[in-house]
């Protein structure tokens, strides 16, 4: 039987308790999804930043890539009107608008006055991912979890709270949530780590599954690959055409080209980078970004 504290004592116990509540972190807050419709997952703090502007560019204007866009609006109006959707990996080339599409996708829906939130979570923070997604569990909304260009470095291990979440798991993904990642891995980890897990596995085949199975939890798979000379200069019309910048267009095309010889690469990322530099040089004060 324990004795109370002796008189003395007692008002050191209390500043002692007083102290260490001040050091424990704050409750966060519960997130106000009315404030916006996009978010950014804040892993240190367990809390739902708001993005009140996303920085994305209309679906329209994605042009080369059409089939992708197509398929990938398609799912995210199914799930955003609650019939059942998959979750997807975009994978393929650098700059060729994989973000873009995530982004620009749910500019759509939310241009259609469907409910749909989308929420950010950066590459570091996967292993908080299952607490993400139970705090989204019971929300009155639609949500898409999105996190770009996700892959995982040899001895990582953090690809196993993904795998779970994804659809593992006893609880499994609520029915609220879809998960989207743009990657320039197809199977998200490096082959060397894929072999080592074969080389020093009792089962090697089995290894290798659990490697590339991650990818498996993936409902759809779509591919952006690198474009044509064509679908470069359809980008740059349409791109020109957009931001009302009026230059001959052979001459354009020209200089477009040009540009994409200088940097080594023909894709949607240079084409607007080429479009930046053009108004630029046109003295156009508009903002294109």
């Amino acid at each position: 039987m324990s004795l109370p504290p002796s008189p003395e004592l007692e008002p050191l116990l209390t500043r002692i308790a007083e102290a260490l509540e001040r050091l424990a972190p704050p409750t966060p807050p519960a997130p106000d999804f009315s404030s916006a419709d996009a978010f950014l997952w804040n892993a240190a703090r367990g809390a739902l930043q708001p993005v009140l502007r996303v920085n994305r560019i209309p679906l329209a204007l994605l042009v080369g890539i059409d089939h992708v866009r197509d398929i990938l609006v398609e799912n995210t109006r199914r799930f955003a009107k609650g019939f059942p959707a998959n979750n997807v990996l975009l994978w393929g080339a650098r700059g060729m608008g994989k973000s873009s599409l995530v982004k620009s996708a749910h500019g759509a829906m939310t241009a259609e006055g469907l409910p749909l939130k989308l929420v950010e979570i950066h590459r570091e923070d996967i292993n908080s991912l299952p607490a993400l997604m139970n705090s989204l569990r019971h929300a009155p909304h639609r949500f898409i979890l999105y996190c770009d260009d996700l892959s995982f470095d040899s001895g990582e291990t953090s690809y196993k709270a993904l795998k779970a979440v994804l659809d593992g798991g006893i609880e499994g993904r609520p029915e609220n949530v879809l998960f989207y990642a743009t990657s320039n891995r197809r199977h998200l980890l490096p082959r060397d780590m894929i072999e080592n897990e074969r080389a020093t596995a009792i089962n090697p085949g089995e290894a290798v599954e659990e490697k590339v199975s991650l990818s498996d939890r993936f409902g759809l798979w779509l591919g952006v690959h690198k474009c044509s000379q064509d679908d470069y200069l359809g980008m740059i019309d349409a791109y020109a055409a957009h931001f009302g910048l009026e230059m001959d267009r052979e001459r354009l095309h020209w200089e477009a080209l040009e540009w994409s010889t200088t940097r080594g690469s023909r894709a949607g990322r240079v084409a607007f980078q080429f479009i930046q530099d053009l108004a630029g040089r046109m003295g156009r004060a508009r903002e294109v970004a």
